[in-house]
């Protein structure tokens, strides 16, 4: 394995995509700023899947893996600080939509089974457990919902045309995300 690969993540990447956010034009539509904060969250699912696929090759024992995705989690999900409200809350919703994406990978290591069932059902599901208030169900609908992605299955983001904007939302943005970077764990490149 080579360095690059041993770390599979590193702070001063994630550190990259937080001065880009705080120094280009952020605006809320706009599609360039759209663009940026997906090739963020992609990113950060590629390295996701790469550990994912090592373990899977064996190239990681389980511990290795739980190990490695612990130490993304912490770069990526670490207080960011701000001055802008607006660009604090655009990473937030980054942030948010890969806590899912980690859970997911974190529960496909631990556990040798993945649940059965189409992965539009633990979205439903998720859904209904919001309108609910049960956002602990909710999330974990959708890890499950993750764990199906990481062992090959897909979904069309399109399920999210009958949920109601919230967190369920969000979390499905990085299932999305995911999903992307099972199939093609190919690297974003940060300037592009």
């Amino acid at each position: 394995m080579t360095e690059a690969e041993e770390s599979f993540y590193t702070r001063d990447r994630w550190q990259n995509w937080l001065t880009r956010v705080e120094e280009e034009d952020i605006e809320f539509d706009d599609e360039d700023s759209a663009r940026l904060l997906w090739n963020m969250r992609e990113d950060t699912a590629i390295a996701v899947a790469k550990i994912v696929a090592a373990y899977e090759d064996d190239r990681l024992s389980e511990e290795e893996a739980r190990e490695k995705l612990e130490k993304v989690r912490e770069i990526v999900l670490a207080d960011v600080e701000f001055e802008d409200e607006e660009r604090l809350m655009l990473v937030d919703d980054v942030q948010t939509s890969l806590l899912c994406v980690f859970y997911a990978a974190e529960e496909f290591v631990a556990s040798d089974d993945v649940p059965e069932g189409a992965i539009e059902e633990f979205v439903h599901a998720a859904a209904e457990s919001e309108a609910e208030e049960d956002m602990d169900a909710a999330l974990g609908y959708l890890v499950q919902a993750g764990t199906r992605i990481i062992d090959g299955d897909t979904f069309d983001v399109d399920v999210l045309d009958d949920i109601e904007y919230g967190l369920v939302a969000v979390w499905v943005n990085g299932l999305d995300s995911l999903q992307s970077a099972m199939s093609d764990p190919e690297v974003v490149e940060e300037d592009g």
